[in-house]
């Protein structure tokens, strides 16, 4: 089974810009560089939390939770939500009420891709909707867990602490 690893030069995936961060693995061989075939994948995979991410932008639950798997699950601290209709309860409840109009940006740190699994690490940070800086924002430090199903990938686990 072939590992694929890349860690990443922090920037923002945020939705009030480039939806995404991408970055080139290069390969050297007698001199010559070119692009890694782990691109597509990684590139793929940030995709997906790039459009979560706007979903959160624009408080859509249904938007936000189809990119999940059926039985996913979602661990952030005190909550627990064991698949994708629960998390769906919780996020259209907090698009409605305490996150309405917040910003999420997250910097992906790294992002391994094994086999049809995917693993990325980063870092949140949720921002009040009448926050003008991010010096008030929420930190947290999330692991992400996608599956790929029928060629297209899928977030099963999410989990976050504080940082």
């Amino acid at each position: 089974m072939k590992i694929r690893s890349k860690l990443f030069v922090p920037r923002p995936m945020n939705p009030g810009g480039v939806l995404g961060m991408y970055s080139r693995t290069t390969t050297t061989t007698k001199g010559k560089t070119m692009a890694s075939n782990a691109i597509t994948e990684d590139t793929a995979v940030l995709d997906v939390l790039a459009e979560v991410y706007q979903a959160w932008a624009d408080n859509d639950a249904d938007a936000f939770t189809s990119h999940y798997t059926t039985d996913a699950t979602a661990v952030m601290p005190g909550t627990f939500h064991a698949d994708r209709d629960a998390i769906h309860s919780y996020m259209a409840a907090a698009f409605a009420g305490p996150m309405k109009g917040t910003r999420a940006i997250d910097t992906p740190l790294s992002v391994r891709v094994v086999g049809n699994m995917a693993i990325v690490v980063s870092d949140s940070d949720i921002v009040a909707a009448d926050a003008s800086d991010l010096a008030d924002a929420r930190k947290a430090r999330a692991t992400w867990v996608l599956v790929k199903q029928d060629d297209r990938w899928l977030i099963t686990a999410y989990a976050n602490c504080a940082r």
